[in-house]
């Protein structure tokens, strides 16, 4: 119990250093943006129409395996993870304390939905669209840094949220991977990218 309490509080430390000791102007105005769920919507929606559309049928797989994905992640992390964990967000536990630049969010903090989706998403587009994953991966870490700038998530709850959605879209594209083998030793070819030619 010791090592656990002296692990929350470095983790403590390491949050009001990043909430309060970063604090400048710049990163005040940019980090409730890009953490504001809201302001993705519709780059969201116009991504996944690009991809149907225009992405032929390995856009078509991407989306769906994508929604699959975080899907799970959400639902896993918010419904399951943090009812068992019951750890309690900054922005609830320490209000005075703190540099809140957004509303305070659920009382419970570990883990981060918004850092297991993010990374979730990075995974399995990085997997599909190999040249997108840089940029990607770097919006993932941007917006789960965010989430600790702003005061509603310990920096312990980012790095395992996004942990646990590297692992459940690595899970998803393994099956993936072992349903398109068997389908394509069944003569099945709805699982082939229509963009890349077919080995005889």
């Amino acid at each position: 119990m010791q090592i656990i309490q002296w692990l929350l509080d470095i983790d403590t430390a390491f949050f009001l250093w990043i909430n309060v000791k970063l604090s400048n102007p710049i990163f005040d105005w940019f980090m409730p943006k890009i953490t504001n769920s809201d302001n993705w919507i519709v780059p969201g929606i116009l991504l996944i129409a690009w991809l149907i559309i225009y992405g032929k049928k390995r856009g078509r797989i991407a989306v769906l395996l994508l929604l699959i994905t975080i899907g799970l992640t959400d639902i896993l992390a918010a419904q399951i993870i943090k009812p068992i964990v019951g750890r309690i967000r900054p922005s609830h536990n320490m209000p005075e304390m703190i540099n809140l630049l957004v509303s305070r969010g659920g009382k419970l903090s570990f883990v981060s939905n918004h850092a297991a989706n993010m990374f979730a998403l990075s995974v399995i587009l990085g997997y599909f669209y190999a040249s997108w994953k840089p940029l990607i991966t770097l919006l993932a870490g941007m917006i789960a840094f965010s989430r600790v700038y702003v005061g509603v998530h310990y920096p312990a709850d980012v790095i395992f949220g996004g942990l646990f959605g590297y692992t459940i879209a690595w899970g998803v594209l393994s099956l993936w991977v072992m349903v398109k083998m068997r389908e394509l030793k069944r003569g099945r070819m709805w699982v082939w990218y229509d963009d890349i030619p077919h080995p005889e």
